[in-house]
């Protein structure tokens, strides 16, 4: 069981009180007329300061306290100061519950500050990790955890930290071992720790130590050290496919929808020219019927009336006009009046 500092040791107690009995006993030796009457008062006295010093007791404020009476459990200490029965009748157990305890995998903190010292020297055991793909890979992780219940945890297990410790590194090396090295070393690393995460959490459930898990977390994953100069080159290599990758689809993205838009285009100008020119020809045959209909009725006018109609409009359109006499052979010629109208007006 551990020892989780239990306010004043009582050894230290015990030497004083045999010194002073000691000494009792060598004056009751040397002069023994004085009786048994001054050692009593002297026992009593001394039980009555050990028993004044061992019956307080401090809990802090990120502490909770387990107290056991003849060695079963009693009641829990909140923080505060507290009286507890002396002389071993009741015993208190000071747990840290109200902490975020973590536990170091891979590394060693030396000296924590603003720039931390780690030490990874001796754990490579900790850190050497085998992959799905028969590839190593070097981990660094923390577990960070609650104690939700301080007297399972110090009594339903010898070594709860060191259980959660073989643990966690067994989940790893499961969850790790399932996957290949490139989804431990990209951003897959957070999922993975999602799920050693909670197959942790339920293989201490089953323990029934209780403790909470926080969270699991990469704090770093490289290759070893023997191969990653290679590993650089192929992750290199792996970049620039995928930022070609991403540039062709780029293009493809721009150039798609630009050929998409003008096929759209294209098509809906065929369709309305197809339209124009069939509202074009159902007209023309609408007035051609009407014409017809009227040729029916009166032909002689109607010819006249086309007639005229042609004439107004391809004579305008002629820079000289010539008129044909059928009595005569010449050729009259029409003196160009509009023109020169037009002509004089401008």
């Amino acid at each position: 069981m551990q020892d989780w500092g239990q306010g004043p040791s009582g050894d230290d107690l015990e030497k004083k009180v045999i010194e002073i009995a000691n000494r009792v006993k060598n004056k009751m030796t040397s002069n023994p007329k004085k009786g048994i009457l001054p050692v009593l008062i002297v026992i009593a006295i001394i039980a009555a300061v050990i028993g004044g010093s061992s019956s307080m007791y401090k809990v802090d404020t990120e502490e909770t306290g387990v107290v056991l009476r003849f060695g079963k459990f009693a009641k829990f200490s909140d923080s505060g100061l507290h009286f507890k029965i002396p002389f071993g009748v009741e015993q208190v157990y000071l747990v840290p519950t109200g902490r975020v305890l973590k536990e170091e995998f891979g590394y060693r903190t030396v000296t924590p500050g603003i720039k931390t010292v780690y030490n990874k020297r001796g754990l490579e055991e900790e850190s050497l990790t085998l992959t799905g793909d028969l590839n190593v890979s070097d981990i660094e992780w923390i577990v960070q955890f609650q104690i939700a219940d301080p007297f399972k945890y110090i009594f339903k297990i010898k070594d709860p930290v060191g259980t959660i410790r073989d643990i966690a590194e067994a989940m790893v090396r499961k969850t790790v071992g399932n996957a290949d090295v490139t989804q431990v070393l990209t951003t897959d690393r957070a999922i993975l720790a999602g799920q050693i995460e909670q197959a942790l959490q339920a293989t201490l459930n089953q323990y029934d130590i209780g403790v909470r898990i926080v969270t699991v977390k990469f704090q770093d994953v490289n290759p070893p050290d023997a191969v990653k100069d290679a590993f650089n080159e192929v992750n290199e290599a792996e970049q620039q496919k995928e930022s070609l990758i991403f540039q062709a689809t780029e293009q493809y993205n721009r150039q798609v929808p630009r050929a998409r838009g003008e096929a759209k285009r294209t098509l809906q100008e065929a369709q309305g020219y197809a339209v124009e020119r069939v509202n074009k020809a159902r007209g023309e045959t609408n007035r051609f019927l009407a014409l017809l209909t009227e040729y029916k009725k009166a032909p002689f006018v109607t010819r006249k009336r086309i007639h005229i109609e042609t004439m107004e409009e391809v004579l305008p359109k002629l820079e000289e006009t010539y008129i044909m006499d059928e009595k005569n052979s010449g050729l009259l010629p029409l003196l160009p009046l509009r023109k020169t109208m037009e002509g004089a007006v401008k």
